[in-house]
């Protein structure tokens, strides 16, 4: 089970769906994480199927209007809903329509996954690293090197992303850990001019 969104239905979608889960991540950007994970299934909800080749296929203007109905998908539903019309076309196309191929066919290591996914629209570097650790982590994945190629996020015992939360205590470490991190990137380096 994932604990991702509060809610138990969208957190189950996660956990069973792998486009859910890649498009949840996606999504996390510029809002909560709760409200990016929630995001797959408010999309399957509005039009009825969660499927990279319906979602690839849809007219531009009609998915920026699932993303844009209350309560949003994402606060920037035109900019969102074409990467994630990106990202489904390049699961239909390169993929099979198969999320999870993305991570499993020819039986990746960890180099090759982060590279895959790094390939992908909207997923930088980082991203493409959490999204490997939230693998590993949470969905079982076992391929060789996944902890080093997802590093930092894939090391045990540490609450920097969105692969550490199990629970409400460990949002709360996360989060913790997120706001020093960006405190720390504020602050002038010692001895730099000011």
């Amino acid at each position: 089970m994932m604990y991702l969104t509060g809610d138990p239905a969208a957190d189950s979608l996660l956990a069973e769906d792998d486009l859910a889960l890649l498009l949840g991540m996606l999504l996390d950007q510029q809002v909560t994480m709760e409200s990016a994970f929630a995001g797959p299934a408010k999309i399957r909800d509005r039009i009825g199927t969660l499927d990279a080749a319906t979602i690839a296929a849809m007219a531009p203007d009609s998915l920026v209007e699932v993303f844009r109905r209350s309560p949003s998908v994402h606060r920037f539903p035109r900019s969102m809903a074409a990467r994630a019309q990106a990202v489904s076309a390049v699961v239909r196309d390169e993929w099979g329509g198969d999320a999870g191929a993305i991570w499993t066919r020819g039986d990746p290591d960890g180099p090759e996954i982060l590279r895959r996914l790094t390939a992908l629209p909207g997923f930088g570097e980082q991203k493409a690293r959490i999204f490997l650790a939230l693998l590993g982590k949470r969905r079982g994945l076992t391929a060789t090197g996944w902890r080093e190629a997802s590093a930092p996020y894939g090391a045990e015992g540490t609450h920097l992303s969105v692969a550490d939360v199990v629970d409400e205590a460990s949002l709360a470490r996360v989060r913790e850990a997120k706001r020093a991190a960006k405190a720390a990137a504020r602050r002038p380096a010692r001895g730099a001019a000011t």
